[in-house]
């Protein structure tokens, strides 16, 4: 039986790699035409849509459907600091296009580099080289500049996957110090299932699996507030219910 599920597994990561390109070359299309040349926030606001499109037919062809709850939380007109954990590389493809609106998600610098690919990957990110220290604190400039263009922020507190054994890895402080000095509100986003669509240890393996996204209500820095504060806040919040939900 496990080595059914291994080379079932290969079989089913093959055809997510040739479905990814397949739908990526039909998407680059519209991208090209109405996304690409346009400047933000309308770019991203407009890769952002096409984007729910192309998740929205893709995930359904590898097995993996996308069901997303509290869109609700988003208030029109507002944009916010969503926090979102990472068990796998295919938290970014599900948390992208669940977020309603426009938005870009901090990401290391090394994928832009890829051919094609690389023209979507830098629209929808803040690029970050994480070896670099220029590169950190310019990041932090244009996350800010993204939230005052009215885009929602998406970043990933734990920095890299999580690959331990425990629910959440512990937080780097950047997303919240962001909170509080650009005064935005925290959504905090919850993943499920995607570490056993993508384990972490195996390779070229996929497994179909329906994904979750939860996202929970509004959390504002209050006045006083301090970094560590907030962060401890919403680790608690994401750490109770993702436990919560899995237990």
């Amino acid at each position: 039986m496990k080595l059914i599920k291994e080379i079932a597994g290969r079989i089913f990561a093959i055809w997510a790699i040739v479905m990814f390109v397949a739908t990526m070359l039909i998407f680059l299309i519209p991208f090209l035409l109405f996304s690409y040349t346009a400047k933000d926030p309308k770019k991203t606001t407009r890769f952002a849509a096409f984007a729910r499109v192309w998740m929205g037919i893709y995930l359904p062809l590898i097995g993996c459907p996308l069901k997303v709850r509290g869109r609700k939380h988003f208030a029109p007109g507002q944009n916010y600091v969503v926090v979102c954990n990472h068990n796998s590389f295919m938290d970014v493809p599900i948390s992208y296009p669940a977020i309603p609106g426009g938005n870009k998600t901090i990401a290391k610098i090394e994928m832009a580099r890829t051919p094609l690919f690389g023209l979507i990957y830098k629209t929808g990110s803040v690029l970050v080289d994480r070896k670099s220290e220029t590169s950190r604190k310019d990041s932090y400039l244009q996350m800010r500049r993204v939230l005052k263009m009215g885009l929602h922020m998406c970043i990933y507190p734990e920095g890299t996957r999580n690959l331990t054994d425990q629910p959440l890895k512990s937080f780097h402080d950047g997303a919240f110090r962001l909170a509080i000095d650009s005064r935005k509100p925290i959504i905090a986003g919850i993943i499920f299932n995607t570490r056993k669509v993508l384990p972490a240890n195996k390779s070229f393996f996929l497994m179909p699996r329906k994904m979750e996204i939860h996202f929970l209500p509004p959390i504002p820095a209050q006045p006083g507030e301090t970094t560590q504060s907030l962060k401890e806040k919403v680790y608690k919040l994401m750490h109770d219910y993702y436990v919560g939900r899995e237990s």
